[in-house]
């Protein structure tokens, strides 16, 4: 319970640090830790909505902490959050974020618009501060559909919780370069959704061609990015089967050159 004026209301975030549990808090002994990071995610526009795609791979300087971690996640039915940056912060993050939105229904019985949970996940990049000034640095991309204006919004984010919605485009992580000159020479506004995923794949592939740190796709252990759709139908993951075969096709035509 608590008294009038301090009543965090429908700001789950908030209401962690009034009881003491806020997961924020700076650690003073962060930097000695061996942290794995996880590194390049995309998202682009698409004629039906939006799509998301990011690598699996997890890395501890020069060493391959985990192939097949999931940095795109759903944050609700009509949005996703993508992440890049120091790995534990991150998926708490996430969690949090997901929490943030359910409590906010449930409180004030409806949902948030898609630039008022843009505004929430800022919030919670910006109480990251105090580790990411220790290097624990967390810079997520969000992306959605929205049921007001009928088409895909994106956002992506600095280390101080600034917000940027991008009209086209947007790329993070240490393969962010290469990811997104892929993009860049070959985004078009009316590009369907199943045009979107293939590209977002190849810019993937290119960004793991040249970028160590980032995973291209594993045929051996059948692993492969996390590539989801977000359109009027709500969230779509593309399953691994339909990855495998656009991942073969860039093969061949990569082969063919």
């Amino acid at each position: 319970m608590f008294a009038a004026g301090s009543d965090p209301g429908a700001n789950f975030g908030e209401l962690l640090k009034r009881v003491g549990l806020s997961p924020f808090a700076l650690h003073s002994d962060e930097n000695d830790l061996d942290i794995p990071h996880a590194t390049t995610c995309v998202a682009m526009r698409c004629s039906g909505g939006v799509v998301m795609a990011g690598d699996r791979r997890a890395t501890s300087g020069n060493l391959i902490s985990h192939r097949s971690m999931e940095k795109v996640v759903s944050a609700d039915d009509f949005s996703g959050v993508a992440i890049a940056g120091a790995a534990g912060p991150a998926m708490e993050m996430i969690k949090l974020f997901q929490l943030q939105l359910e409590h906010y229904e449930k409180v004030e019985g409806q949902t948030l618009s898609l630039e008022g949970k843009a505004n929430q996940l800022s919030m919670f990049v910006r109480s990251n501060l105090p580790a990411a000034m220790q290097g624990l640095v967390v810079v997520p991309i969000f992306a959605g559909f929205d049921l007001s204006s009928k088409s895909g919004r994106l956002w992506d984010y600095d280390v101080t919780g600034g917000r940027y919605e991008e009209k086209d485009f947007v790329a993070t992580g240490s393969g962010m370069l290469h990811a997104s000159t892929v993009m860049r020479v070959a985004w078009r506004r009316d590009l369907t959704v199943d045009d979107a995923v293939k590209l977002c794949a190849k810019a993937l592939w290119e960004a793991s061609d040249a970028d160590s740190a980032t995973g291209g796709p594993d045929a051996l252990r059948g692993i492969y990015p996390v590539v989801a759709s977000i359109t009027k139908d709500g969230w779509s993951a593309i399953s691994n089967d339909k990855l495998a075969q656009i991942y073969g096709e860039i093969a061949k035509e990569v082969g063919s050159r």
